[in-house]
């Protein structure tokens, strides 16, 4: 399995990431349980979009050092790309959250708390999925044509799908959640359960919880095929996966109360997919070179965004 990783460049990824989750850890708790403003959302996102790309500045510069200028470039370059299809695919999680919140009804000082644990929960599950999707890769080339079909495939059900929200009361996720645990109907603050042993009851927040991170995983099927289309190799795929969740939570509270404008994004996201898909499906015969894969995710998002905005949603009928 061909890498420019190697131990230094884990080490230094593994304490960039170690030490932002503990500043964001660590400032959360200084804060306390809140609902988080809008511009607070915004300083936050921006703050880990500028980790990221000071990462890949770093990593660009390392690789002219030690490997030449054309590598740093490429390399540089494959890791903006597949940063910003997670980061782009990562929106579609967002409204699922904001659905999930809604349903359930979580108190805006608790939804915080939920999504902290939500990405630490995404981080731990996408390693996994990468390196076995990575192994896959080495093992079997023609597993790229199963993720370049899967995508086509998700692309073209997102597309017909847009707009509408799913049934969660027939969801069997938390169909079988309800039916197997012990629950209590109130918000106990920010506690998960009460009681100990046998006598432990589940609170409406920890089934929040469990509901995040099976979407997550859900999303994760979708998303980390896609990055394989710009690179296989697993350095790049789980560092950029990991930044671009790294702001999740933050990205969440920035754009949650903006996601009625942007009610085409979803189709966007769909084009997006069937794009990556069909590079990887005719990667045999001809290779998109990467920046013009970047340059048509940013115009795809650009033009569903501006869109958005220009043509007002449907109205819904009673």
């Amino acid at each position: 399995m061909e890498s420019i990783g190697n131990v230094w460049l884990w080490a230094s990824f593994a304490i960039v990431v170690v030490l932002a989750l503990l500043a964001d850890l660590a400032l959360m708790r200084h804060g306390g349980p809140h609902r988080v403003g809008f511009r607070e959302a915004l300083y936050w996102s921006a703050g880990w979009v500028a980790l990221a790309l000071i990462f890949n500045a770093g990593l660009w510069w390392y690789l002219v050092e030690t490997a030449g200028e054309a590598v740093g470039n490429q390399i540089a370059l494959e890791f903006l790309t597949g940063y910003l299809v997670e980061k782009s695919l990562a929106v579609d999680n967002i409204f699922v959250f904001l659905m999930l919140f809604t349903y359930f009804g979580v108190p805006a000082q608790s939804q915080q708390r939920v999504l902290v644990f939500g990405v630490l929960g995404a981080i731990f599950l996408r390693a996994i999925m990468i390196f076995i999707g990575a192994a896959l890769v080495a093992q079997f080339s023609w597993v790229l044509y199963l993720f370049g079909a899967f995508l086509l495939l998700t692309g073209i059900k997102m597309w017909r799908t847009a707009g509408q929200e799913p049934d969660m009361d027939r969801n069997p996720v938390l169909r079988w959640v309800t039916g197997h645990l012990p629950l209590i109907r109130r918000y106990q603050g920010e506690a998960l359960w009460i009681g100990q042993g046998s006598r432990r009851k589940y609170t409406p927040l920890f089934v929040v919880l469990v509901m995040i991170a099976v979407t997550d995983v859900i999303f994760a099927v979708d998303s980390i095929p896609a990055i394989f289309a710009i690179t296989t190799d697993p350095f790049i795929v789980l560092t950029s996966n990991v930044f671009a969740v790294l702001g999740l939570r933050a990205m969440f509270f920035m754009l949650a109360g903006l996601a009625d404008r942007f009610h085409l994004l979803p189709y966007g996201l769909a084009v997006v997919l069937v794009f990556v898909g069909a590079k990887m499906l005719i990667a045999g015969f001809y290779h998109i070179p990467v920046l013009v894969s970047l340059a048509v995710v940013v115009t795809v998002l650009a033009l569903t965004m501006v869109l958005s905005l220009k043509l007002p949603p449907p109205a819904e009928h009673p």
